[in-house]
């Protein structure tokens, strides 16, 4: 097994906690971005989508960005920035004359002819989108000295889906919501967020699926609203989801703490000793456990640990960590082991 130390090796927004961390993993905000008289990347040809990438390459600061063309790195390296939430599931399935850059603290990225020709996002740890939002405002200011963008007095910024003209913004945050999973409360606080004029998705946005009970939150268009508005709207729901949990949590554990304490004792012992697990079982064990720490059921000395795991052990993740390329069998195996070591640390 290769002696590494996986604190290092995921994304740091996923090991540290921010405001209201105990339920909001992360904050983002995406712009999407379009040169003007180009057209969108799914409707240009190959050579064109090279022309865009590499004007674009130019405008970014190589001091605090590096640029990679995507077809010029492994899929598993592709597949690895998706789970570390750096690029899309849409843009690693076609990658000539795509790219992207990646800022030296791994925290922002610039997709490059993904469905836009340019999807600025920032992420801060915790419930930050001021954070967020500033430092994708500062990268979207340097570009726009630079390249002519695509923007109508109008409508303002113009983009490939109708749903982002006007801001272009798309804010969003990651929440970890057990209690309400664990009571069959979901469905409610998903309708109660679709009311308020938001959308919940899965762990890597829009057709993908919850796992290790994560979920996004984030807004359905982005006209008729300033980026603050957005802001605010996107705060507001996020409040109501995280009291709405932590009440979940709280009248569980006053409840049924025996249940709740052999639930989340159960997983963390799963982990400790299977020999074989899957990826969604290992999420969704590691959820309880996560779970546990937060209500103090188990020692926060592991946290840390249980974090980089809920990253580390995903299939991309976990063939660059060990250094080879693994059927799924094998990845099980390799999976458990990993995660064993690693508790067995602590």
């Amino acid at each position: 097994m290769a002696k590494k130390d996986i604190l290092d090796l995921v994304t740091p927004w996923m090991i540290k906690d921010g405001p209201d961390g105990d339920v909001v993993l992360s904050s983002r905000i995406r712009l999407a971005r379009n040169l003007k008289d180009q057209p969108f990347p799914w409707h240009a040809s190959l050579e064109t989508r090279e022309k865009v990438r590499t004007k674009i390459k130019k405008a970014i600061n190589p001091e605090e960005f590096d640029f990679l063309s995507l077809e010029d790195i492994s899929s598993l390296e592709r597949e690895n920035m998706m789970e570390s939430h750096l690029l899309s599931p849409q843009i690693i399935a076609d990658p000539a004359g795509r790219g992207v850059a990646i800022s030296k603290d791994r925290l922002s990225s610039i997709m490059v002819n993904e469905e836009d020709h340019l999807r600025i996002q920032s992420i801060a740890p915790g419930l930050d989108l001021d954070v967020a939002m500033k430092k994708a405002n500062a990268i979207d200011d340097q570009i726009e000295k630079v390249l002519d963008l695509a923007f109508d007095e109008k409508y303002g910024y113009l983009t490939a889906w109708p749903t982002n003209v006007g801001t272009g913004i798309r804010v969003s945050a990651m929440v970890h919501l057990p209690g309400l999973a664990l009571t069959n409360n979901m469905p409610r606080t998903l309708n109660s967020v679709n009311q308020l004029g938001m959308v919940v998705r899965g762990i890597y946005g829009e057709g993908t699926e919850a796992l290790g009970n994560l979920y996004q939150i984030s807004n359905q268009r982005s006209l008729g609203r300033s980026e603050e508005e957005f802001l605010k709207d996107l705060a507001t729901v996020a409040t109501h989801v995280i009291g709405e949990e932590r009440k979940i949590r709280n009248i569980v554990i006053e409840k049924n703490r025996a249940f709740l304490e052999d639930k989340v004792h159960r997983s963390l012992g799963t982990l400790k000793e299977a020999r074989l697990i899957g990826t969604n079982e290992a999420l969704a064990l590691l959820s309880d456990v996560r779970l546990g720490i937060d209500l103090g059921l188990i020692s926060d000395a592991i946290k840390p640990t249980v974090q980089a795991l809920m990253q580390i052990i995903r299939p991309a993740h976990l063939q660059k960590y060990l250094g080879n390329n693994l059927d799924p069998e094998m990845r099980d195996y390799y999976r458990a082991t990993v995660i064993r070591e690693e508790l067995a640390k602590e």
